[in-house]
């Protein structure tokens, strides 16, 4: 078990170095492009295979305790140690990654985003996945911030290099944003490990602040707090996020998505709630407040785009969706109950399948009309998938209604559970503003559901296809290969919650306590 972990964060460090050596002749197949491509279907599935057998492996009687741990002293003049685990906690998001990277390289194989050598591609996306995976195994802080700090460059040269219009700009915003917020992240890291004297994450949770003083808890939920919401992203502090999807290829949007917004809502968890509980308690009331503030304004923000006559871009709009599903997750952690944290995690896994399907699919109508523009895709005709590319629109129109919360599907537990912790929050918070909070976030629901379902009946419904109109392709063939999964999951997540919240709420109920249960 140990071993696996230890590939499965540095597996994808050395499948990128291989890369970029030249192919061997034999492995060259038709062109090496082919050759690198195939190689990084091969390495990402190797580390979904490892991450896999590692949930098998994974102690499922005891998912609270830290398992495959590796713990070696590192920097020792700083106590800083190579300290790896997985719980509960961060055992689905561990997964998550793993299946998003491969279904990603995957799709790439046969849909290769335009531009620069794909050996460079390949590369990139296999230290963007060592990166998120070291993230969420990583059990030291110095080693959580540059792991956090890791993916930044490769989703820069992702989106500046094989985006599509503006990508330059948007890849400047988007590190500009996350590095000045990050900076100031690292400041709260560095004054928790100095006041507490050590940086090991376990031993600072079962501490559970009680070696450090109420004012230095909340300097350092301020600084943290601050580089986590930058990531998440929270309102405010979310507009580089719709350029960045806008201007990324698919692939780089389905992991930007799917994974990169829950290193954010995972730092909260792993790192401020068990760490600094008091400081929390303090900033909790406005991290709720802002978050359903988020929920509000992306949903506003997508009825303004979804309403004909604005030039709306789907991409745009789902991205837009992300900051008010995010929201979400956001006021689950706000709460600091067991309730409330158990559905902010829910809702990230449900976000990373729901949300990375409909990228992927607005990626494949963008393919094949050339825009995604709703305006244009909705025109004399409309798209009309439903008649002109039935699988693609049913498709469409699932994960549509999946990322509206429909029970039965992964997105009603996530944000169900958020919304009733929140009618009774943790001891010390005010009831009255978070039944408020509450209510405005149910409010926010409503709003998904309703520039959701305009969107499916703009591009999805219409007349048949003209006599003479040039037919578009329907789903083919690695397209179902890629999506499959995440449909499957969808159904299986809202259908059988229990075996997510089966691992997730014993390690909570533990990172809540302090470790003392």
């Amino acid at each position: 078990m140990q071993f696996l972990l230890a590939l499965i964060v540095a597996g994808p460090l050395l499948g990128a170095a291989a890369a970029l050596l030249p192919a061997p002749p034999g492995l060259k197949g038709k062109s090496p492009d082919q050759a690198v491509l195939r190689h990084g279907v091969t390495v990402t599935g190797v580390i979904l295979l490892a991450a896999l057998v590692l949930a098998l492996g994974f102690d499922h009687d005891h998912p609270s305790k830290m398992q495959a741990t590796t713990d070696i002293s590192w920097i020792r003049a700083l106590d800083v140690r190579i300290h790896l685990g997985v719980d509960g906690i961060s055992l689905p998001l561990l997964v998550l990654t793993a299946l998003l990277t491969f279904l990603c390289a995957l799709y790439s194989y046969f849909k290769m985003p335009s531009g620069p050598s794909p050996k460079a591609f390949v590369a990139l996306l296999l230290v963007l996945e060592s990166g998120t995976l070291a993230t969420f195994a990583v059990l030291d802080l110095v080693l959580f911030f540059l792991a956090f700090e890791m993916v930044l460059i490769p989703m820069y040269f992702l989106i500046a290099r094989w985006g599509g219009e503006g990508r330059q700009a948007a890849a400047w915003k988007f590190i500009l944003y996350t590095l000045l917020g990050s900076v100031v992240m690292l400041l709260g890291l560095l004054l928790i490990g100095v006041k507490a004297g050590t940086f090991d994450m376990v031993a600072l949770a079962t501490d559970n602040g009680r070696g450090l003083t109420t004012s230095v808890q909340v300097i350092a939920v301020l600084a943290i707090g601050l580089g986590l919401a930058v990531k998440t992203p929270m309102w405010p502090l979310h507009s580089w996020l719709p350029d960045a999807h806008t201007a990324a290829p698919t692939v780089g949007s389905v992991l930007l998505a799917g994974v990169l917004l829950k290193m954010g809502t995972y730092g909260f968890v792993r790192i401020v709630l068990p760490i600094t509980p008091d400081g929390m308690r303090t900033f909790a009331p406005y991290l709720a407040a802002f978050a359903v503030a988020g929920i509000i304004y992306g949903s506003l923000a997508c009825l303004a785009l979804a309403k004909p006559g604005n030039k709306g871009d789907l991409k745009r709009l789902i991205a837009y969706s992300s900051v008010g599903h995010m929201g979400f997750v956001l006021l689950g952690i706000a709460t600091m109950t067991p309730t409330g944290v158990n559905g902010a995690l829910f809702a990230n896994i449900a976000h990373g399948l729901v949300t990375g399907l409909l990228f992927f699919l607005v990626g494949a109508v963008k393919d094949r009309y050339g825009t995604a523009d709703l305006d244009t895709l909705a025109g004399a005709t409309g798209a009309a998938l439903y008649g002109r590319a039935p699988r693609l629109g049913a498709l469409l129109a699932f994960a549509s209604v999946a990322s509206l919360g429909l029970p039965g599907l992964a997105g009603f537990w996530g944000e169900m559970l958020a919304l009733f912790g929140a009618f009774d929050p943790a001891e010390g918070l005010s009831r009255p503003a978070f039944l408020t909070f509450m209510a405005i976030g149910a409010f926010g629901t409503l709003l998904t559901a309703a520039y959701l379902l305009v969107v499916v009946r703009r591009v999805c419904m219409g007349g048949p296809r003209p006599a003479g109109e040039t037919a578009i392709a329907d789903v083919q063939g690695y397209e179902f290969a890629a999506w499959t999964p995440l449909v499957a999951l969808t159904v299986l997540a809202g259908l059988w919650p229990a075996v997510l919240l089966g691992l997730t709420d014993p390690a909570v109920q533990q990172l809540l306590a302090g470790g003392t249960q």
